[in-house]
């Protein structure tokens, strides 16, 4: 059902060093680092991502679906957007992330932002 899911945080290396201990005894490990994001996991398959939202307050969480097909993730987008989402990225490829991943991305009544994610 998940894919993955993303915190932003106000301190990405006091989060870091909190999520490397208290994961660690579960058999989850730093996968993957970068500027302002960190990525925990199996070793090689980053699940739980932290963004650095520099001086704010967290304002709600990201969570990604797995979706079966490209179709799949566009109507997770459609349905979404009838049903009280707000768009924050349409279907398509972002190949930023990786050269296959195709996305949308909605904000939820609650203003927790979810996707769909066909990789």
């Amino acid at each position: 059902m998940y894919d993955h899911i993303g915190l932003r945080v106000a301190d990405l290396d006091a989060a870091t060093r909190f999520y490397t201990a208290a994961l660690a005894p579960l058999g989850y490990v730093l996968c993957s680092s970068g500027e302002g994001y960190a990525g925990f996991g199996p070793k090689g398959e980053p699940a739980l991502w932290l963004h650095l939202n520099k001086g704010h307050k967290a304002d709600g969480a990201h969570i990604a679906f797995r979706a079966k097909s490209h179709d799949a993730v566009k109507a997770f987008h459609s349905e979404g957007l009838k049903s009280g989402g707000r768009d924050n990225g349409g279907a398509g490829p972002r190949k930023d992330y990786s050269p296959t991943y195709y996305a949308a991305f909605l904000i939820d009544p609650d203003g927790n932002n979810v996707e769909a994610v066909c990789s």
